[in-house]
């Protein structure tokens, strides 16, 4: 089953190789120029819940170095406000033993890509935790929605370090 993602910007599905690396894996983009595009891109988003589909929606609208949660965009919760799918909110955070998260991990600002990619691929080890939390009891209006989103996800603080729950993955050769 595909699992089609959203990226907020249109400029991120630029010609680049990331943008085509993107619209391959699924990701439907938003052209924040034109508020038209928003009921287009809300109807296929609709149809994918329908179709039972997987659907990973980042509702801040652009990116940041990560210090704090942004306020969310509602206009594409709308679609899951109006179905009873289930909704997850969910957290990343990183650590960087030698470096700065919010300017070696994060692509945000002016950052010109190439660069911060080098660099970033030049990290001897980077750190992820991944949170999840279902919402059971979940807004039918999709700016409350958006409301409990980001109060579910600022609750969803880390309690230890990445490196203590990091369980190494051994591989055996076939």
């Amino acid at each position: 089953m595909q699992s089609p993602q959203l990226s907020r910007h249109s400029a991120d599905s630029g010609g680049h190789a990331v943008g085509w690396f993107a619209r391959r894996a699924g990701c439907l983009f938003v052209d924040r120029e034109k508020r038209s595009d928003v009921a287009r891109l809300n109807q296929k988003l609709r149809d994918h819940l329908e179709a039972g589909l997987l659907l990973v929606l980042f509702p801040e609208g652009t990116s940041s170095d990560g210090q704090t949660v942004l306020p969310f965009k509602s206009s594409l919760l709308e679609p899951a406000a109006r179905t009873r799918s289930s909704i997850f909110a969910g957290r990343i955070d990183y650590e960087i033993p030698d470096g700065d998260v919010g300017q070696e991990v994060c692509y945000w600002g002016d950052m010109t890509l190439i660069p911060h990619l080098i660099n970033l691929l030049s990290k001897r080890r980077i750190e992820a935790q991944i949170i999840f939390s279902e919402l059971t009891a979940r807004a039918s209006d999709r700016k409350e929605l958006a409301r409990q989103l980001h109060s579910r996800v600022l609750s969803l603080r880390p309690t230890t370090s990445a490196r203590d729950e990091i369980t190494p993955l051994k591989l055996k050769p076939a």
